[in-house]
């Protein structure tokens, strides 16, 4: 299981469309995506436009993409309102800046987008060592060499702890997935924002399981229905 399985999967099951990816990179996923309504949002895309034609053939889908090479916040700040004030997001996947305080952005500028039964994939939830989740800075300084998820598992801190709109939990599998959707929330934290920018890795270690909502791969289909 991964992000690229449980976003087909529900844009099929579900018929969702009106896409939205911030942190494409090169297109791995992006380009398999079969809506008419997608959005691509990175400040520097890893394809060219022969890449661009070449994915056209592959999925015709893909003649209805739309390209902000930009950062999602001046995205959602720029274009979103004119783009998805009319057409609500129904799927948005956020694997972009790996860092608490951008992702958290990315996550509630695309709830305020997302319409009542969209979802939203939250990728790097669940940093397995302490290497992993270094700041942007730490892993720059080791010349981006091995995995880096960040501090994105505070977010699911933050939405449980903060928001009584939406439910969050995390699949464990690819790195943590997180799941956000609206409706009641399964169970709810307590945390402050200053504990929540106070807890360490170590922290995060020990409490993983109830911090982050863990689940095993296969609840993805016991909570949205679908067929394996």
């Amino acid at each position: 299981m991964d992000r690229e399985k449980v976003i087909l999967t529900l844009m099929k099951q579900k018929k969702l469309s009106h896409y939205l990816e911030i942190g494409v990179f090169n297109g791995h996923i992006f380009f398999r995506v079969k809506s008419t309504f997608k959005i691509a949002v990175d400040p520097d895309f890893q394809f060219d436009t022969l890449r661009k034609t070449g994915k056209l053939f592959l999925n015709p889908y893909n003649v209805f993409n739309k390209y902000f090479e930009k950062t999602s916040d001046d995205f959602f700040r720029e274009d979103a309102p004119g783009l998805l004030t009319d057409k609500k997001l129904e799927m948005a996947l956020i694997d972009g800046m790996h860092e608490y305080d951008y992702a958290l952005r990315d996550v509630e500028n695309s709830l305020n987008y997302l319409s009542d039964h969209g979802v939203i994939v939250l990728h790097d939830c669940n940093p397995q060592v302490k290497a992993d989740s270094v700041s942007f800075e730490e892993w720059k300084a080791r010349n981006f060499t091995g995995t880096w998820n960040g501090d994105v598992w505070r977010i699911l801190l933050h939405l449980r702890s903060l928001r009584d709109d939406i439910n969050v939990f995390t699949l464990d599998c690819d790195h943590g997935l997180g799941i956000v959707t609206f409706g009641e929330p399964e169970n709810k934290l307590n945390y402050t924002l200053e504990q929540i920018n106070k807890f360490t890795f170590e922290d995060f270690n020990a409490n993983r399981t109830s911090w982050i909502n863990l689940k095993p791969a296969e609840y993805f289909y016991e909570y949205f229905q679908l067929e394996k």
